[in-house]
């Protein structure tokens, strides 16, 4: 199902998100006050807007409550980030998450309204992109361009059924390699042992076999 993004800044982090984003399928819209950042992925998302979001009523032209997620990459200046999280708290964002440089930073953002608050390095941007349009995935690792493992919340459908029972390598396409039960990881699962509603577990796969399992 597509959803709808306003992606705020538009460093190397928000620009790989929006692209991503972008190639899953979802509806995005960037902002940046620089003019060459937006022009350098004005082709590759639905629009692409010049403006400066520390401003309350170029913000208010933005259309927040439209949104389904506002995605803060203001990372580099804290003041601005915080102004931009505040602003579309302010003005009915449904949901924010935002970039952090630091734990301090973090602590701001999450007191002034962000839902979710990551610290990635600057190719984090493609994990962040996957983990918004998939609500079940905690953690992801990119092990090629079309290849990841994800860790991912049980499915509702799964709970209280075995491996044996669900067949997931045959119906899904992927494979699931590890499991998270009572805070311990194990790689030796029985087949037999049905899901708990507090498990996850670690999915190695296809993206898009992927993204279909998570609820993308």
């Amino acid at each position: 199902m597509s959803k709808s993004f306003l992606i705020i800044g538009l460093g190397r982090f928000g620009q790989s998100t929006a692209r991503m984003l972008t190639m899953l399928g979802h509806e995005v819209v960037v902002v940046d006050k620089r003019a060459d950042r937006v022009g350098a992925v004005k082709d590759n998302v639905m629009r692409a807007i010049q403006a400066d979001t520390t401003d309350e009523r170029a913000v208010a032209q933005l259309g927040i409550r439209n949104f389904d997620c506002v995605v803060i990459c203001i990372g580099d200046d804290i003041r601005a980030s915080v102004l931009a999280t505040v602003l579309c708290r302010e003005m009915g964002a449904k949901k924010i998450v935002a970039k952090a440089q630091d734990d301090l930073h973090q602590k701001l953002l999450i007191k002034t309204g962000a839902d979710r608050v990551v610290q990635p390095e600057h190719d984090g941007g493609i994990r962040l992109a996957r983990s918004l349009v998939a609500e079940g995935v905690l953690d992801s690792l990119d092990l090629s361009d079309e290849y990841s493992i994800n860790e991912v919340e049980i499915p509702k459908d799964w709970i209280g059924r075995s491996l044996a029972q669900i067949d997931v390598r045959n119906r899904y396409g992927v494979s699931v390699i590890a499991m998270r039960r009572d805070g311990h990881v194990s790689v030796n699962i029985d087949p037999n042992e049905p899901f708990h509603k507090e498990d996850s577990i670690y999915l190695m796969g296809d993206d898009k076999s992927l993204e279909r399992i998570c609820g993308a």
